[in-house]
């Protein structure tokens, strides 16, 4: 990369904002070496910013073992990589290193909201945008600059749902939900499915109202699971750039912008009357 390119991919990268200098993005690069650096540091900077602080301030890595929230982030990215790797490689009968590095790259890209590409992955066997759209709601952990529902979240909702199936089992139980070796009070969990019920509203709003204004239902799905975990590139119409829809859409996908970076609860309390008083 050029002194300039490097540095703006630099600040693009850590920060997950996934814009690039190039049209083409990270493809434009077409550099292997370029791709497996990229792809360190999304990873890098998918994890809590706070154990980076920890780990340069007293010079050791155990707080990333031991944080429950790295270790699921690390398996659910592990998990993903092969299942996107191993179907790339089947399913468009390409070569085992090509299959490899691209999925690797673009599963770590999308899975951390960043949004670097290297080729238009919409043209890929049909369930693998599904899927990386899919896997865009997670986001990374608490603390980073990531979008989506963060994987703390998706975690304790994980927890939770395994928890009420022993619970159902054994329902004289006392069974309590843990992060790591902390319990997690009940208000939390009530807060959590809160918050999850009125993204999943808001998710659902959005693109009755895409679909009623004209887009088909793929590129309004991936528009408001772009726009609203922040993205960026979604699927059909809205995967190169977003100059093609009507301004109608424009104005509700900001407002999806605005709302997945302010995390819902924190723009539409604005709206309430109580607020105002």
């Amino acid at each position: 990369m050029s002194s300039f390119d490097a540095v703006a991919h630099a600040f693009s990268t850590v920060s997950l904002g996934g814009m690039s200098t190039h049209d083409a993005s990270m493809g434009y690069f077409n550099n292997p070496k370029i791709l497996l650096v990229c792809t360190a540091f999304m990873l890098i900077a998918g994890i809590n910013f706070a154990l980076h602080f920890y780990a340069l301030r007293q010079r050791s890595l155990k707080h990333y073992a031991g944080d429950p929230e790295t270790r699921f982030y690390g398996y659910a990215i592990l998990i993903a990589v092969t299942i996107v790797c191993a179907y790339l490689i089947h399913a468009d009968d390409i070569t085992f290193s090509h299959g490899l590095l691209h999925g690797l790259f673009q599963t770590v890209s999308v899975a951390t909201t960043t949004g670097f590409t290297i080729e238009d992955y919409s043209h890929w066997p049909h369930f693998l945008p599904i899927f990386l759209i899919t896997l865009s709601f997670m986001g990374a952990c608490a603390g980073s600059t990531s979008g989506g529902l963060k994987v703390v979240r998706v975690m304790l909702m994980a927890k939770q749902g395994v928890r009420e199936l022993k619970q159902l089992v054994h329902p004289n139980a006392v069974i309590s939900l843990k992060l790591g070796h902390r319990r997690v009070e009940a208000k939390v969990v009530s807060a959590l499915w809160s918050f999850f019920a009125v993204y999943l509203l808001v998710f659902i709003v959005l693109l009755l109202l895409l679909i009623a204004l004209g887009l088909d239902y793929t590129t309004a799905f991936s528009a408001v699971a772009a726009s609203l975990n922040n993205l960026g590139p979604g699927l059909g119409s809205v995967f190169d750039s977003y100059s093609t829809i009507p301004a109608a859409t424009k104005w509700l996908l900001s407002m999806a912008m605005l709302l997945g970076r302010l995390e819902i609860f924190t723009l539409l309390v604005i709206f309430t009357p109580d607020f105002w008083r």
